[in-house]
């Protein structure tokens, strides 16, 4: 059996489940993460084929390594900020924002904190072009401005007072941005059980100068990293201790935005080395031009069992797991090389897995589970 060990510590996470107050006696409920070439992401496109598909994910996932590089020392919510590529996102997610609520699609990212949303007023010139209407804070009964004064302010990178009331500025790596009120409000969410769940006091922007490359399909960004202010961290106060949310740690990044698995490029190579002597079959060119082992499809009837070790806990990969067909007869190893980079743990490797996040005991656990199922 092949196996190799991963790097110890852990940060950020994949957000496919979490617990909430009113059902943490029955094992919780969970929130539907929309991929965005999913069926039901506004981003699918029928034409395409799943290689075409595949081959987009992958120059997505060298576009975010570059980004994560600009801010490789990201172990604290401050750094994380500029790490999305809105324009870019694998995640969309459906909440519903105020009294009474107003549903939002929003790009779900696990590598950054504030949550934001596209607000009234904004004139044509200050705002991106977005397909719903903007969200009017006149119009919910929840809606409540934060002072400067507020810890939620102190909280934030970026900030100024207009009067009495906080104003937030946040920009990303790609060069996009929003600025406008820092406020609270009723964040509901939508559970794959059909039951909503309701959310008060959840500190969020309320954006009034927002421009870059978003997508006018989209209405802002749900933050789902490990900073005070992200909607994981926020839900620690209305969930019961037996959650399973969010870690940040400092060495290795389990991302839902990056399709490969970036690891040393000296530790990937002896990885590589010892699956290929384990396979029988010869190695071909992976035809994207981006992969480093591949092979036919029909000559891989065996592959090495690969086991990730974590401190305190063994996560057994299926095959699917790490590799993947790249057209009709190919298939690459989702295990990429990197020099002077941060270890990113992609979300391949993260398919049919419960992952689950304990952000009191700061632990991370694998389930393997059937999505489709789910």
């Amino acid at each position: 059996m092949a196996t190799f060990l991963s790097c110890v510590f852990i940060l950020f996470f994949l957000c496919f489940y979490v617990v909430s107050p009113i059902e943490a006696q029955t094992g919780g409920f969970s929130v539907e993460l929309i991929h965005r070439d999913s069926p039901k992401s506004p981003f699918y496109n029928s034409s395409e084929t799943p290689y075409q598909r595949l081959r987009d994910a992958l120059t997505r996932s060298l576009n975010r390594l570059n980004h994560f590089n600009q801010n490789s020392s990201i172990s604290s919510s401050k750094a994380s900020q500029a790490d999305i590529i809105p324009n870019n996102a694998n995640y969309l997610i459906r909440i519903s924002i105020g009294t009474p609520p107003t549903e939002r699609l929003a790009v779900a990212d696990t590598g950054s904190d504030l949550i934001w949303t596209q607000c009234e007023p904004c004139p044509p010139s200050q705002c991106y072009m977005q397909d719903s209407p903007l969200f009017d804070p006149k119009m919910s009964s929840t809606y409540k401005s934060l002072p400067c004064s507020s810890s939620q302010c102190a909280s934030l990178n970026q900030k100024s007072c207009s009067g009495v009331n906080c104003q937030y500025s946040v920009s990303y790596g790609d060069g996009s941005f929003s600025n406008g009120n820092l406020a609270t409000e009723t964040v509901t969410l939508g559970s794959t059980t059909g039951q909503a769940v309701a959310l008060p006091g959840i500190t969020f922007g309320c954006g009034t100068n927002n421009g870059g490359l978003f997508n006018s399909k989209t209405t802002g960004i749900v933050g789902l990293g490990g900073g005070d202010i992200s909607l994981i961290s926020q839900m620690r106060t209305t969930i019961a201790g037996n959650q399973r949310l969010g870690v940040s740690t400092p060495d290795i990044v389990i991302d839902s935005g990056t399709t490969l698995t970036f690891l040393p490029q000296g530790y990937n190579s002896n990885l590589l080395s010892v699956m290929s002597s384990m396979i029988e079959a010869q190695p071909v060119a992976d035809p994207t031009g981006s992969l480093e082992l591949c092979y036919s499809f029909n000559s891989l009837s065996q592959v090495p069992e690969v086991t990730i070790h974590f401190r305190g806990a063994d996560v057994k990969l299926s095959r699917s797991n790490f590799f993947v067909k790249v057209s009709e007869d190919i298939v690459c190893s989702v295990f990429k090389g990197i020099t002077n980079s941060v270890p990113i743990y992609g979300n391949i490797m993260q398919t049919n897995f419960l992952v689950g996040y304990d952000i009191e005991q700061q632990t991370v656990s694998f389930k393997p589970t059937d999505c489709t199922k789910q």
